[in-house]
């Protein structure tokens, strides 16, 4: 079986209110492979809030696509090292590593689809069935709002909510998720996420305020891609800390875990160059006893932690209008049933292409 051919999509989707508030649009790079067989894959990476997409199907189209045409497409792991390593001069990460993962996804989806298996069984199975977390709470959001979501989430089943804590006021983010936790009862779990926006010492004061609301994690709680600040924050509170949505390599992941800088990493198979990285990530994270929750797109993060035994939550955002795919798995009672279609089992809707491309 041979790739005779790569189409590449770039679809803008705008997103649903209350998410639209912060984030009007999200962008999407899909890639179809085609074989001499007959059989395709389908990978697709989301940029969110849609920022370079445009960047990232061109890295894909001239650098990426030429490397697998013609190549065997089971030979997932040699072509991921021969994507990995074809610019000596273009690190892994952002758009490139948004171009691979795009590749990667579509490669895989076409193996279990030769397979006869969904992903999550070809890579060895721990269980069908994966706690969501709601997730929201962005700062544009009035109490009302924040509020209404939150309940929304726990209508669905789920029994945990994220949400941010963006205000510069220490005191004004514990307000709110007090407001949060009064609304919703000791019953429901809540995590809170600063996205990168605190130092070391506004990070430990912020952990401070919240220390006796049994939060499950204070999420990125500085800057990603200062480990060792990270590291400080996390020996010095309470809290556990998440992190690794902005972290896209195992040789990041590694530095996080020597460091101790987090008790649940977060890889997002669109940023971290696809299942076959994200997958290494969470075997690496296994042999620390660290949890990996995987970062949104939760209809392909259910595969990953379906596959890891130290496999966590996966992260529910309604970012996609019901008509954008098919077979996008349902939250039921607080939990994801993993699809057995073959493959990743997502697939563009009729009609998606022309409405958003």
């Amino acid at each position: 079986m041979k790739i005779v051919a790569i189409d590449t999509l770039l679809l803008r989707v705008p997103t649903p209110r209350p998410i639209s508030l912060e984030f009007p649009e999200q962008k999407l790079v899909a890639a179809t492979i085609k074989t001499d067989g007959g059989l395709t894959g389908f990978g697709y990476s989301l940029v969110f809030s849609g920022a370079g997409a445009e960047a990232v199907q061109t890295y894909l189209e001239t650098r990426l696509k030429p490397l697998l045409l013609g190549e065997d497409p089971l030979f997932v792991e040699r072509l991921w090292e021969r994507m990995y390593r074809a610019d000596r001069g273009v690190r892994r990460v952002g758009i490139a590593g948004y171009a691979v993962a795009a590749l990667d996804i579509g490669l895989w989806d076409l193996v279990g689809k030769a397979a006869g298996l969904p992903l999550y069984k070809l890579w060895g199975a721990v269980t069908d069935r994966i706690p969501a977390y709601g997730s929201g709470g962005w700062p544009s959001y009035s109490m009302e709002e924040l509020v209404a979501e939150a309940r929304r989430y726990v209508t669905m089943g789920c029994r945990y909510y994220k949400m941010k804590i963006h205000h510069p006021d220490p005191r004004a983010n514990r307000e709110r998720v007090l407001a949060v936790r009064r609304a919703l009862g000791d019953g429901v779990h809540l995590m809170v996420d600063a996205n990168q926006r605190l130092d070391v010492l506004g990070a430990i004061r912020q952990a401070e305020l919240l220390a006796d609301l049994d939060l499950v994690w204070f999420e990125e709680p500085v800057l990603a891609d200062d480990v060792a600040a990270c590291a400080e924050v996390a020996h010095a509170i309470r809290i556990p800390v998440a992190t690794g949505e902005n972290n896209q390599t195992r040789f990041e992941f590694r530095e996080i875990i020597e460091r101790r800088a987090a008790r649940y990493l977060m890889p997002d198979v669109c940023r971290a160059n696809g299942f076959s990285e994200t997958l290494r990530i969470g075997r690496l994270a296994a042999a620390h006893q660290i949890a990996i929750s995987p970062h949104v797109v939760h209809e392909l993060s259910i595969h990953v932690a379906g596959a890891l035994s130290n496999g966590s939550f996966v992260e529910l955002i309604e970012w996609a209008p019901p008509d954008l795919f098919e077979g996008m798995p349902r939250c039921e009672e607080g939990f994801f049933r993993i699809p057995d279609r073959p493959g990743h089992g997502i697939a563009l809707a009729p009609g998606a292409e022309r409405k958003y491309a």
